[in-house]
């Protein structure tokens, strides 16, 4: 059994935009297609800040060192496995190179990493709608 299901979670999430493109991580296993793109960002740790979540997730999932700024948003997920809440922020690079890194919560039994890359909003759009995590779809439609 997957060690997410029938469990509520709270996820802390970064959108990091540089020169007009938003970093999405691209994990397998999840989503109608069997993969979904989402933004870098994990599950709160007991007695763990959410600023300091949002760092190991960065250094974990995209081999960044981050610096957590100004609440973008909430984002609520239900369904028959999973109830995730996820606070977003916008996040600052402060050090490193974008590189595929890991989930260390996959115990082999949840969805893994495959990808990261930075998209443009015109290649946003052309992705299906069903494999981009409604937060970045967000990304469309502001300028952050």
């Amino acid at each position: 059994m997957n060690p997410y299901q029938g469990k509520v979670r709270i996820r802390a999430c970064g959108i990091l935009v540089e020169a007009g493109k938003i970093l999405l991580v691209k994990h397998e296993g999840l989503g109608s297609l069997g993969y979904f793109w989402s933004p870098p960002g994990g599950g709160c740790e007991f007695g763990e800040p959410v600023s300091q979540t949002l760092k190991r997730e960065f250094s974990e999932e995209v081999g960044l060192e981050i610096e957590a700024g100004d609440f973008a948003g909430f984002h609520e997920h239900i369904d028959s496995r999973f109830h995730a809440m996820e606070l977003f922020f916008k996040v600052k690079r402060v050090s490193g190179n974008v590189l595929l890194g890991s989930d260390p919560e996959n115990t082999g039994t949840g969805p893994n990493l495959i990808d990261v890359a930075w998209f443009l909003k015109a290649e946003l759009a052309n992705l299906p709608k069903e494999s981009l995590h409604s937060r970045a779809s967000e990304f469309l439609k502001t300028s952050l």
